[in-house]
């Protein structure tokens, strides 16, 4: 059992892995919106500290000024990563602040020294929350194969672009190809870099530029923006995607939602297992789908709803509807649809038990038969665990 005593030793210790993720965030969050500030603001005014820039060529300076918007859009990304707890996004802050610091610096004025500040003092500060930023980053084939690829033609058109720079109007250096590239290939087209009329090479060249590059960026945008979408309208919807529902693989489904699962998906939640709720209440489902949770709402007992859930690939089952009649159907049509899964089942009533193992479950366990157990041991000194695989055994 837990005493009091150490519930108030672990309450500290929680707010100060509170306190340490949200200050990472709001600072980089802050660091983001100086960046694209100071960004517009040198870009506007001419606030070169003079001294400063008889050691800093100018063109440099203003490379530091537009990129610094760039950079300030990009930690904005990496603050949204932080909030989710994501490993990806501590480490694409970690690499950002020494950039926005430099460039800052190297803007060269007045209004740069806030962003360096703050740029500074976020390091050590996202140093010390670093095991708070846990979660990986998953993403699909489908994902990964279109990033590639937008990758791919740019490299592909930068580096082509350059090898036949003297056969096209306007292209000098390795820049001036990467602008064409990206000009060219979103469609955009200023005119301002063309290939000339006399050279088939380059002309056929700036078609196929411009065919894969609209077709990456179609892809890339379809696969890397296509899912945050879906699940802003399957939050606002309630409702789980096709495309969610067919990543589902090795995960642990949960049938049913009341005061037995609650603290089940709260652990769930807490840790890196992918898990899916099916149940029939509306308010839940709007509640869990907030909270970043998949659900389904449908009855748990129903085959539809648990062949979307891909039943077949889970690797366990928990059911626990507070209803073991409800409980009984449900582990009828589970132990149906998955022969090989695993099946938890929580009894209400004790005497069903044996009923709920009948119908097919692996498990069964009765919170109120547990839980006087744990009273009684607890009060005699003996360990938790050794009471619950003393029951376990004992059934």
């Amino acid at each position: 059992m837990v005493d009091g005593q150490s519930v108030r030793r672990s309450l500290p210790e929680n707010w100060r892995v509170v306190l340490s993720m949200r200050a990472s965030i709001v600072l980089a969050l802050t660091v983001a919106l100086l960046s694209v500030a100071t960004a517009i603001i040198n870009i506007g005014t001419n606030a070169v500290d003079a001294q400063f820039a008889s050691y800093v060529p100018e063109a440099i300076q203003s490379a530091a000024s537009f990129t610094g918007a760039l950079t300030g859009f990009l930690m904005v990304g990496s603050a949204l990563a932080l909030r989710r707890g994501l490993r990806a996004g501590w480490w694409a802050t970690l690499l950002l602040l020494p950039l926005t610091a430099a460039q800052g610096f190297l803007q060269g004025s007045r209004y740069s020294a806030p962003l360096i500040v703050v740029s500074l003092v976020t390091i050590p500060v996202l140093l010390l929350s670093r095991k708070r930023f846990t979660k990986s980053l998953s993403l699909t084939t489908t994902q990964i194969a279109a990033g590639a690829a937008l990758i791919g033609v740019q490299l592909y058109g930068t580096i082509g672009g350059y090898a036949l720079r003297e056969e096209f109007d306007g292209i000098n250096t390795i820049l001036d190809a990467f602008y064409f590239t990206l000009i060219t290939s979103s469609t955009v087209g200023y005119g301002d870099i063309t290939p000339n009329q006399s050279s088939t090479r380059a002309m056929l060249f700036t078609m196929s530029v411009l065919v894969l590059g609209v077709a990456s960026f179609g892809i890339a945008i379809g696969a890397l923006v296509g899912p945050a979408i879906q699940a802003r309208i399957s939050k606002t919807l309630g409702k789980m995607t096709d495309s969610q529902l067919e990543l589902l693989e090795d995960h642990l489904i949960v049938l049913g939602y009341g005061e037995l699962t609650e603290p089940i998906v709260d652990e769930l939640a807490r840790s890196d297992q992918q898990f899916v709720v099916v149940t029939p209440d509306r308010e839940v489902t709007t509640r869990l789908t907030e909270e970043g949770i998949l659900v389904i709402a449908a009855n748990p007992s129903d085959e539809d709803p648990l062949r979307r859930a891909k039943i077949d690939r889970a690797t366990a089952i928990v059911v626990a509807t507070n209803e073991d009649a409800e409980d009984a159907l449900a582990i009828l049509t589970a132990r149906q649809l998955a022969p090989a899964a695993r099946i938890v089942a929580a009894a209400t009533d004790r005497e069903n038990i044996t009923k709920l193992e009948r119908a097919g479950a692996d498990t069964v366990i009765s919170p109120a038969l547990l839980g006087g157990h744990l009273l009684v041991r607890s009060a005699l000194g003996s360990d938790e665990s050794d009471v619950v695989d003393r029951i376990l055994r004992d059934r």
